[in-house]
């Protein structure tokens, strides 16, 4: 899929600027689209080594939390929601503790821990599947809270802003937590609604009543305030929240006399590691998505959605950002590319930098998500998972412009 995605870019691009330069006499097309080419390859290498510092901070805070036992507990909290969602998995069922670990990790940005566990996972509930081709109840919906699930610390958005020069990296943190709350919530209630799962349990209900009320007070505040104060509001909340978290990491680690700085600093060695292995992805993609850009297909793309917003009478500020909710269902590493090009091309404190990094952090990749989870098990028909998948992913993405509008406009 993305080997498929990457090539067409290229060549679209090549074919369009082939078409300005035979019937608009454009011959400057393929010199600009070749300084585009390296600009982008000298800019992938630039945005990669700036994120050691943060990388590996970041980790090593992520080993000792896994070492003190934090996500364990996490786990433990969330159980009783997955047995109300996932009525067919007893609840002493290995995959339970499985299910809830992935999402704790998820919940607290940590990816480099999230996908082995849901891995693991995906094969408890493998075991229990009746048949081995087909993708269960439990699997869809354990794959679609995936392709959705809530970040409380989209920290490598902020890591992106930041090296893009933002101002405040972290005043996108509460319009992210809105739009991937909408992304989960639509998608838990539509795979409900296929497999008639009854949600009027206590389990589930008590903690979505409290998110909502909470969610809900929180809403009418803020609409009493101008979009800088919101804006300032999010940035507070987030900084707030990610050094109570690091301090909570460290202190739970001195109370079960965890080796904190040892785990830190052996986490902290991959960041590093990571940052060097990121180089040819994030240049493939920006190198792709630059002769989209210079060869004039992807103005010409944005400029037709634009002309029609104007017929509807709607507003075209969101136009500029579509390209990052384009590639979103399809491929992370060309959403995060795409979000990384728009806050090069447009700032990262405009409208359309900071509506993409909402975008970029309110659902997963579904199709990476499917492809991986299910044929790690040798899943081929996956029933309404494709379906429910896209269905969170277009209530987050809409989300995420509706938030930004209210925070940024």
């Amino acid at each position: 899929m993305l080997n498929r995605i990457w090539l067409g870019f290229i060549f679209s691009a090549f074919l369009y600027a082939g078409y300005q330069a035979v019937f608009l006499a454009n011959t400057q097309i393929y010199s600009t689209m070749m300084q585009a080419l390296f600009a982008m390859a000298e800019l992938s290498v630039e945005i990669s080594l700036g994120l050691i510092g943060i990388l590996a901070f970041w980790l090593g805070i992520s080993r000792v939390a896994e070492q003190s036992g934090l996500i364990d507990r996490l786990s433990q909290l969330l159980s009783p929601v997955f047995h109300c969602l996932m009525p067919s998995v007893a609840k002493n069922h290995p995959a339970m503790g499985h299910m809830s670990m992935n999402l704790a990790a998820n919940a607290m940005g940590l990816d480099n821990a999230a996908t082995p566990l849901g891995l693991k996972a995906m094969q408890s509930l493998q075991q229990i599947n009746p048949q081995k081709d087909t993708a269960s109840d439990a699997q869809i919906m354990f794959l679609v809270l995936n392709t959705s699930s809530v970040t409380i610390f989209p920290v490598t958005v902020f890591m992106y802003r930041a090296q893009a020069g933002a101002a405040a990296p972290t005043d996108v943190f509460l319009p992210i937590l809105l739009a991937t709350f909408a992304s989960t919530l639509v998608g838990i209630f539509t795979v409900a609604l296929i497999q008639k799962i009854n949600l009027l349990k206590t389990a589930f209900l008590v903690p979505l009543l409290l998110f909502v009320t909470l969610l809900s007070t929180s809403m009418i505040y803020m609409l009493q305030l101008s979009a800088e104060e919101l804006a300032n509001l999010s940035g507070f909340w987030a900084n707030f929240l990610i050094l109570s978290f690091v301090c909570l990491v460290l202190f739970v680690a001195s109370i079960k006399k965890v080796e904190a700085y040892q785990h830190f600093v052996e986490g902290a060695k991959e960041g590093f590691e990571i940052a060097v292995k990121i180089i040819p992805y994030l240049l493939a993609m920006l190198i792709a998505i630059s002769l989209l850009r210079s060869s004039g297909l992807l103005q010409g793309l944005l400029d037709s959605i634009r002309y029609i917003c104007v017929l509807l009478a709607f507003d075209t500020a969101f136009v500029d950002a579509l390209p990052t909710a384009f590639l979103k269902p399809l491929s992370g590493s060309g959403a995060r590319a795409m979000m990384v090009e728009t806050m090069n091309t447009y700032g990262a404190d405009s409208f359309a930098g900071r509506l993409s990094s909402v975008m970029q952090g309110s659902t997963e990749t579904t199709f990476y998500v499917l492809a991986v989870y299910f044929g790690s098990v040798g899943i081929r028909y996956t029933r309404h998972a494709i379906g429910c998948g896209l269905v969170a992913d277009a209530a987050g993405l809409s989300a995420a412009v509706f938030v930004c509008y209210l925070f940024f406009a």
